[in-house]
């Protein structure tokens, strides 16, 4: 008997594709157009509540949040976790935006607006369009993913810079010494497209560094 093989047709797929693709768009917009000024907070998924990172990231989300700001994460636990946590022990808002996986991240218990999206690029619109500040925690590839995302698109001006911290001047500065290092050295950046981000340890001063960027943007 001769086996038959299905295969998957995407040239049939991919025009329906776009309307779920849409339906994200709109439903992003929908939900965070008047979010208000919202701080992103990513870092490692793995890591535990023990670990001092974790701490300083819930520190810092309440420092933001008791100043009004909102805090959005990508709904996961460890450094997510802990930036939710401190939003919502302070009584602000906690935006999470979770994506569908195969390891099934589930959104941590301090969310108190969630979000699910089934495409990265969606979900990293939102991140990019609705933030007023990215604070990037110790963490594996989808936080080096989302940092180099939006240094990128400040380096092209493809958007409006804002504050990009680098929190954990230890953990960070390998990383920054080899930029200066290899790709500064060899004109593959300029000198000013490492002056996108900064590199602060205490959660007290990236709160005040946050807020001078716009106190300057504003002339105060």
């Amino acid at each position: 008997m001769e086996r038959k093989f299905v295969t998957d047709d995407f040239t049939k797929e991919d025009p329906w594709r776009i309307f779920r693709i849409m339906s994200e768009f709109v439903d992003g917009f929908e939900t965070l157009k008047d979010v208000g000024k919202a701080v992103s907070i990513f870092g490692s998924s793995r890591m535990k509540s023990s670990d001092r990172y974790y701490k300083l990231a819930e520190k810092t989300a309440r420092l933001f949040a008791e100043q009004g700001y909102v805090i959005m994460t990508g709904a996961g636990h460890g450094v997510m976790e802990a930036a939710n946590k401190g939003a919502k022990e302070a009584g602000g808002k906690s935006v999470g935006l979770n994506i569908d996986i195969p390891s099934e991240q589930k959104v941590n218990k301090y969310v108190t607006i969630p979000m699910e999206f089934r495409y990265f690029f969606v979900r990293k619109l939102m991140f990019a369009k609705y933030s007023r500040a990215f604070i990037v925690f110790p963490g594996g590839l989808g936080t080096m993913d989302e940092l180099f995302e939006i240094a990128a698109l400040i380096q092209t001006e493809r958007i409006k810079p804002f504050p990009v911290v680098l929190a954990g001047n230890r953990h960070w500065e390998d990383l920054v010494g080899w930029m200066k290092s290899r790709c500064l050295k060899k004109g593959m950046v300029d000198k000013e497209h490492l002056d996108i981000f900064a590199l602060i340890e205490k959660p007290e001063e990236i709160v005040e560094f946050v807020n001078e960027f716009y106190a300057k943007e504003k002339g105060e």
